[in-house]
């Protein structure tokens, strides 16, 4: 299992909020710390990986459980 330093519940929040809701995370955190996100709107899996190319923060991974998609991200 992946260790993060801080858990972002984004269920039931629609685009954009998931991504705001993460930038204000990441904004709190320093440098090299991993967030995770747990989120349920399909349309993140694409948001997460633009916002992580965009922004120089790494997706370490992603993954789908029963309608949850969950992602690592490590702080730039």
């Amino acid at each position: 299992m992946q260790q993060f330093d801080l858990e972002l519940d984004a269920r039931g929040l629609v685009c954009p909020l998931p991504i705001l809701r993460t930038k204000q995370s990441l904004a709190s955190m320093t440098h090299g710390q991993v967030l995770k996100i747990v989120a349920t709107d399909p349309g993140a899996v694409i948001d997460f990986q633009v916002f992580a190319e965009q922004t120089g923060n790494a997706l370490l991974s992603m993954s789908e459980t029963d309608l949850e998609f969950i992602f690592f991200l490590r702080k730039r």
